[in-house]
């Protein structure tokens, strides 16, 4: 991990550590009901003040708390086209096998790129640690990964393009 993504990845790990802290709230329109409120947004006062962790522009984090419901909304560091779509389909093929991620959802909150809901039934049943940990570790592969696909694209477009060189002057 770089020395300017330690400070960040810190700031997430302690809003999360400390917003993790959920429970069971039956919802209050519905009776025998529970829904997680930041998705459903039914009672405003079971919501939670959303916190952004930003590092620049193109990488930022949300955070929206609720009383039995937390989803953190990750925009991954995009710093040119081909990282934009590269991005783009790493998440697309993560979000299309969202079953297997208990907590990740199929579709990011807008103006980001994943998106992952924790209810309490998930705090209940995982350990809260753990569920920190996987979070952050995501967001240190997602672009150590773009990285090295970046690296492996550009490879294999100059082996094209000296081949095709090669065959013209050839």
């Amino acid at each position: 991990m770089s020395n300017t993504l330690r400070p960040y990845l810190n700031a997430v790990r302690s809003t999360l550590t400390a917003t993790l802290c959920l429970e069971n709230f039956a919802s209050q329109v519905a009776e025998r009901h529970n829904r997680p409120e930041v998705e459903a947004r039914q009672s405003l006062e079971a919501l939670l003040t959303p916190l952004s962790i930003s590092r620049n522009e193109g990488e930022r984090v949300l955070i929206e708390p609720s009383f039995n419901s937390l989803r953190i909304s990750i925009k991954i560091k995009q710093a040119d086209e081909i990282e934009h779509i590269l991005a783009h389909k790493f998440t697309r093929f993560m979000m299309g096998r969202a079953e297997s991620f208990v907590i990740l959802r199929r579709k990011p909150v807008e103006g980001y790129d994943i998106s992952f809901l924790v209810t309490n039934f998930h705090s209940e049943a995982m350990l809260k640690h753990k569920l920190v940990d996987f979070i952050i570790q995501f967001m240190e592969e997602v672009d150590a990964e773009i990285s090295e696909m970046k690296l492996f694209l550009n490879g294999r477009a100059r082996f094209v393009a000296e081949s095709y060189l090669g065959a013209i002057s050839g």
